[in-house]
């Protein structure tokens, strides 16, 4: 280090000129004496290649020691790789933060950049309905993860605290919940890796930890005998006329529970007797063909709710600004006794498949289309969505049609066991048999 050249006295008895002086101290670190008489402590420094200054305080509030210190302690720094800089700005950065955070705290807010706050960022711009305090993934998190992790710093989170959590909900015996807050925790790590919180998904290192789940599809009645009485069992729902609409269409159209539930007015082509909407899952454009039956619902809900943006909007909109939650059908579901292991709302599209395919003997293709999955020709290029559409038409009129005929109790007969050629089960009439 050079030699020490100042002394207290002299900056003390320095007057001001016209012009900015500099009163050396050695090894960077300078006083720098304005005309209006302030005294600056600056120290200028080297760090990869670019000359940099850093102010270490005002004369006389900071002496000629706590200067020299100040300057040390940068010297340190730049020696271990690290811009006094970059460090200020971090102080400064972290005690506004402390700041604002007391502030949150006081007003009952999560603070910046703990779990819950950065949970509910994603949610709010990734999942759909978040603000709907039913959404389940929220609650999920709400009732299992916030209590004892929401107020922490997401970056001060470690493997272990997760676990815990899982724990207690493992000891309630629901494994496959655990299972599933995981996932969500490990959404929640992954987005706020995308925005410069954490530097990892610490999730990955608990794979393995929690008893496999359960697992199997969603509960679904894809025996005719047993979707009887489910279909009747709608028609004679007491409760929200809307919810009733929704469920008595949901087997018609076999759509994902999230897509139904957010059907919007001006989707539906009631002349060309479609519904065509995006499939954010997949991010393609789809088409539903609608039956008779299928409009005859719409139709009769639409002056109820043709007014709003949703054909099924939530209970607490009246304006219709909001879908319904994506709890109301599996709830109306409960009430009229179908428990979690009998049926659900994604089990209609199992029901579609199962039957359309197994009993009806429609083509796969066809089918799978109209589930929205993704179907490739025989070069491998996926099909568009007009594909096939005039006979989709038809199988959606024939399967509405079939429904029908269940509820009215009409015999099961399954068509692979009566036709051998497929276009004779395509044309065919599946009524007048029983």
């Amino acid at each position: 280090m050079a030699k020490e050249l100042l002394k207290d006295v002299t900056i003390r008895n320095t007057k001001p000129t016209n012009k900015d002086q500099r009163l050396n101290d050695g090894d960077g670190l300078y006083v720098l004496i304005k005309p209006n008489g302030a005294k600056w402590w600056r120290f200028d420094y080297t760090f990869t290649g670019k000359r940099k200054t850093l102010s270490v305080g005002v004369y006389p509030a900071t002496g000629l020691a706590d200067a020299r210190r100040k300057a040390a302690e940068a010297r340190n720094q730049i020696s271990n790789g690290i811009d006094p800089s970059d460090t200020r700005k971090e102080t400064k950065a972290a005690q506004q933060l402390a700041i604002e955070n007391e502030s949150r705290l006081d007003a009952g807010l999560t603070i910046i950049d703990s779990f819950e706050h950065i949970a509910n960022e994603w949610g709010e711009k990734k999942v759909d309905t978040w603000a709907d305090k039913n959404n389940r993934t929220r609650r999920m998190l709400e009732r299992n993860i916030f209590p004892w992790l929401g107020s922490r710093p997401i970056k001060d989170i470690l493997p272990m605290d997760i676990l815990t959590c899982l724990r207690r909900i493992e000891e309630r015996g629901t494994i496959e919940t655990a299972h599933r807050c995981l996932q969500i925790c490990g959404q929640v790590f992954r987005y706020a890796v995308a925005t410069g919180r954490v530097d990892r998904d610490i999730t990955p290192d608990l794979r393995g930890a929690l008893p496999p789940a359960k697992g199997g599809n969603f509960a679904s009645m894809t025996d005719p005998k047993q979707a009887a009485p489910l279909l009747r069992a709608i028609d004679d729902y007491t409760g929200s006329f809307i919810v009733k609409s929704a469920l008595q269409l949901a087997p018609l159209v076999f759509v994902r529970p999230g897509e139904l539930r957010q059907a919007e007015w001006e989707h539906i082509d009631f002349d060309a007797k479609e519904w065509r909407y995006l499939v954010t899952k997949t991010n393609t454009q789809h088409i539903v063909p609608l039956s008779k039956q299928a409009i005859k619902i719409l139709e009769e809900l639409h002056p109820l709710t043709g007014n709003g943006r949703f054909v099924f909007p939530s209970a607490r909109t009246p304006n219709g600004s909001r879908a319904m939650s994506d709890v109301a059908l599996l709830a109306a579901l409960r009430r009229m006794g179908f428990d979690k292991t009998e049926m659900t709302v994604h089990g209609f599209r199992a029901m579609a498949r199962t039957i359309l395919d197994e009993v009806l003997g429609f083509r796969v293709d066809f089918i799978e289309h109209q589930l929205a999955h993704a179907v490739k020709d025989p070069n491998g290029r996926a099909y568009n969505r007009t594909a096939h559409l005039p006979e989709r038409h038809k199988m959606m009129q024939q399967w509405a049609d079939y429904l029908d005929g269940l509820k009215n109790g009409a015999q099961v007969i399954a068509f692979k066991k009566l036709f051998k050629n497929q276009n004779d089960r395509l044309t065919c009439n599946i009524f007048g048999l029983g």
